[in-house]
């Protein structure tokens, strides 16, 4: 089985951490190991290394090798522009077809965090049986959810299919992204609603029959790249064509014209977080509402639920009589604010461009 990794995202809901020079998952964010390392870590040891890749931006190629320096090189794809994830999907099940076409892979993202890693290796694992022995299904990997989320994707599903190895494989009905708050809570009180991950198994013949079905022209482009993989000619091939490609996600390219009929669902609590934002990991890393979690050099007194990072080892980073905050502090740039204006600081950073803080962004 393979797995793909996909790093290529900037992320300035982790700002002032995350920066387009070091984005988010290549951070040591937890621990002393990015998002990006824990992600390709927890695969272990089930994969081999030489069946992970990992798809990022140029710019960020020699930042991945140095991390997972394990990888073979050439299983790090540098895509010479941003063009949305719809071609980053497409080139990766390209190459993975000239590889391997009917052998089972894994999409997956490098800014989660995901706790109960023996159960999620097995579920990777049984959903790959399932699409050996049908190569005509996808499965989609969901999360149970824990409350009713406004800020993350849904994904619908029907009865049960199969039981396999204890696991639930269900109908897939569609998907949902970000519903209000009153639609989240029926999503959540449902019992046949999940959180979507993002992950799901397919095999790459399965994948590209999709990209030439529904995004012909898409696929066109895509494969005069993937048909120079393995050549000298490649990276050559992938930096002329990739920009030309049409930009687009993956859900208008392919899903939402995905016959529900070939997709199965399968949705466990294998405690996922999308630590994409300050206050999600905090929700990651809590053991209750009300306590913190810190990084770094920290004193806190009668301070509660808040998110204290500091990165400046020259720093001593002090809160008293603190609630509900977040405090992000970089040799650089200290941030401070309510957990709840973490939207504003996407909009924040946006409006640095161009100025003299440029360089912080």
């Amino acid at each position: 089985m393979k797995a793909i990794i996909f790093a290529g995202g900037v992320g300035t809901r982790l700002w002032p951490l995350s920066r387009k020079k070091s984005p988010k998952q290549f951070e040591k964010i937890i621990s002393d190991q990015s998002t990006l390392q824990l992600a390709a870590n927890r695969l272990q040891p089930d994969f081999h290394w030489k069946d992970v890749y990992v798809s990022t931006g140029k710019a960020y190629v020699p930042i991945v090798q140095e991390q997972l320096d394990r990888l073979p090189p050439k299983n790090v794809i540098g895509e010479p522009e941003v063009r949305d994830v719809g071609p980053a999907v497409g080139l990766m099940t390209a190459i993975l077809a000239k590889e391997s076409s009917n052998e089972p892979m894994v999409i997956l993202w490098s800014d989660h965090l995901v706790k109960k890693q023996a159960l999620f290796r097995k579920i990777l694992r049984v959903a790959g049986d399932v699409v050996k022995k049908d190569p005509n299904k996808i499965v989609f990997v969901a999360e149970k959810p824990r409350f009713a989320s406004e800020n993350l994707g849904w994904i619908s599903y029907g009865a049960q299919v199969s039981m396999q190895e204890g696991l639930s494989f269900h109908s897939f009905v569609d998907f949902q992204y970000r519903p209000d708050r009153e639609t989240a809570k029926k999503y959540f009180a449902s019992g046949h609603h999940a959180w979507n991950l993002g992950y799901f198994v397919a095999t790459p013949a399965f994948l590209w029959k999709q990209y030439e079905t529904f995004a012909p022209n898409l696929a066109t482009g895509i494969a005069r790249i993937a048909d120079s993989w393995g050549t000298s000619g490649f990276q050559k091939t992938l930096d002329e064509v990739y920009p030309t490609l049409e930009k687009i996600s993956f859900d208008n390219a392919i899903l939402e014209k995905l016959d529900p009929n070939d997709a199965l669902v399968i949705s466990d609590n294998i405690e996922w977080s999308d630590i994409g934002a300050w206050e999600a990991l905090k929700e990651a890393l809590e053991e209750s509402d009300d306590k913190n979690v810190t990084q770094g050099t920290v004193r806190l007194e009668d301070t509660s639920d808040s998110l204290v990072y500091n990165y400046n080892k020259k720093q001593l980073v002090v809160a008293i009589d603190v609630e509900g905050m977040l405090v992000v502090n970089t040799d650089d740039v200290l941030l401070v604010c309510k957990k709840s204006s973490v939207p504003k600081v996407k909009k924040f950073v946006e409006s640095l461009q161009g100025t003299e803080h440029d360089h912080l962004t």
